[in-house]
């Protein structure tokens, strides 16, 4: 016996019912994919953001309910940030790091951006041998030096208990800074300082009109890195300053601040917060020109 067609509109129906089955899959795995892409960058960002909650949080409540088990302030004690403000020393502490942070940053960047200029756009003997030392000494730990610089600041010039051992040395060039400002110099086209050559620039006046404009992105970055170094910097004031409690930076002041306070946790999360909020502050306003300088440091090696 023959088998009869099926009809035209039985078949138009279930090619329209398959279809419409592979779109709701697409859909599904594609919500799915979105779950899990989302899912990864939420569990990400808690990761980042918990530690800073739970600081936070401490520094907000009581004596007695600071590292218990309860996480959320039964009253928000605002006024734990006043008698942190109010500590002995803790203005002294902010000027101090204010003027190491800011001071240094000024002078690292300064004196890096004609080192990292020549070494960028200028031909020279022995530039590559010259690039091969400033890269080593980023290889050499502070602390393999640090008894010869000490007694060179503390016996030779007098300068121990205060922070110009850390800040003068910046004055003559960052290891750090010189490189990457010479990785994003590299990526300028040597046509602009050509053409500004014949116009009737100096290099110095090259290297002010022409280059330093292009390369704000990179200063921008490199002082940010610099900055946050010398803010969180515990280890320098610790061996030049730590004899002399008017020349402690805030890094080191919190260490003794909680060794006074063992038993106020919350005070001591309070100073915490407010040592941290300026850098997060900076860094919020400033993460456009840092991400982009950071990422035009590295396009060319």
């Amino acid at each position: 016996m023959t088998p009869t067609p099926a009809p035209a509109a039985a078949r138009t129906a279930a090619a329209s019912g398959r279809s419409t089955g592979a779109r709701r899959a697409a859909r599904r795995r594609a919500a799915l994919e979105w779950i899990a892409v989302h899912s990864l960058a939420i569990a990400a960002a808690l990761f980042f953001l918990l530690p800073f909650v739970f600081v936070f949080l401490t520094a907000v409540m009581s004596d007695d309910q600071a590292l218990t088990r309860d996480l959320w302030p039964h009253t928000w004690e605002w006024g734990n940030f006043a008698t942190v403000w109010n500590t002995p020393g803790f203005l002294t502490w902010w000027r101090n790091t204010l003027l190491y942070a800011g001071l240094g940053t000024v002078l690292a960047v300064g004196s890096s951006i004609p080192v990292a200029y020549a070494l960028a756009k200028f031909r020279f003997r022995g530039r590559n041998l010259a690039m091969m030392l400033v890269i080593a000494t980023m290889m050499l730990p502070p602390q393999v030096v640090i008894v010869p610089m000490y007694l060179f600041w503390a016996k030779q010039l007098d300068l121990a208990g205060t922070l110009w051992p850390l800040i003068i040395p910046f004055a003559f060039g960052n290891a750090f800074t010189i490189f990457l400002l010479r990785q994003f110099l590299l990526t300028v086209p040597k046509e602009y300082t050509e053409a500004a050559r014949i116009d009737g620039c100096g290099e110095f006046r090259t290297m002010v009109r022409i280059v330093l404009p292009m390369a704000r992105p990179a200063i921008a970055a490199v002082a940010l890195f610099h900055f946050f170094y010398c803010w969180n910097d515990y280890f320098g004031p610790q061996i030049y300053a730590s004899e002399n409690p008017a020349a402690w930076t805030l890094s080191y002041g919190l260490e003794s601040f909680k060794g006074a306070h063992q038993t106020d946790w919350n005070l001591t999360m309070a100073a915490t917060v407010m040592i941290m909020a300026p850098v997060i502050v900076v860094f919020f306003f400033a993460q456009k020109a840092f991400i982009e300088g950071v990422t035009l440091t590295g396009v060319k090696g």
